[in-house]
């Protein structure tokens, strides 16, 4: 009987949290994405942290400006996949009203540029039913092999914000 192969190990970095659907609530979103993107590898002030840290941001804003509902917060997901390069942004809202992806946010029309500049950047982002009401915008990110440092898993204070209990 052949021995068996031992597989790469796959590292997905997994943070979830609510914030209070303000401005506030947004600025806190990018700022601790910031910090997250530090500990899992992406160097602050890179390109691909400045990058996927604007992402956050209008996304955010977008959340807390147009789909707040009084008394409901909206909820920031991040997910980085080691192996791919793949940082995934998710912020879920509870307002019905979708962005329309072919058409965001009215055109350039309005003064809102937000989804025309996540189109820009992101390799891929889009707008998914969520389980209750509202819904998900997304997008996605992939990092270049240059722009991160080795894992530092044990720099995380418990550990909490590498990977997510299973």
């Amino acid at each position: 009987m052949p021995a068996p192969q031992a597989q790469e190990a796959v590292t997905v970095s997994v943070f979830v949290q609510r914030f209070s659907a303000t401005r506030r609530g947004a600025r806190l979103a990018r700022r601790l994405t910031t910090l997250l993107l530090d500990l899992w590898g992406v160097p602050y002030g890179g390109p691909a942290s400045d990058t996927v840290t604007l992402l956050v941001a209008e996304l955010a804003s977008n959340a807390a400006l147009h789909g707040q509902v009084p008394g409901r917060d909206f909820e920031l997901r991040l997910h980085y996949d080691v192996a791919t390069g793949v940082v995934r942004v998710e912020v879920l809202d509870t307002h019905p009203g979708r962005p329309n992806p072919s058409r965001p946010e009215g055109g350039a029309l309005d003064g809102s540029r937000g989804l025309l500049l996540v189109g820009a950047l992101a390799a891929r982002w889009g707008v998914d039913e969520r389980q209750g009401p509202g819904k998900t915008v997304w997008a996605e990110y992939v990092l270049r092999r240059e722009a991160v440092r080795g894992p530092e898993p044990e720099s995380t204070p418990g550990g909490l914000l590498n990977n997510p209990p299973g």
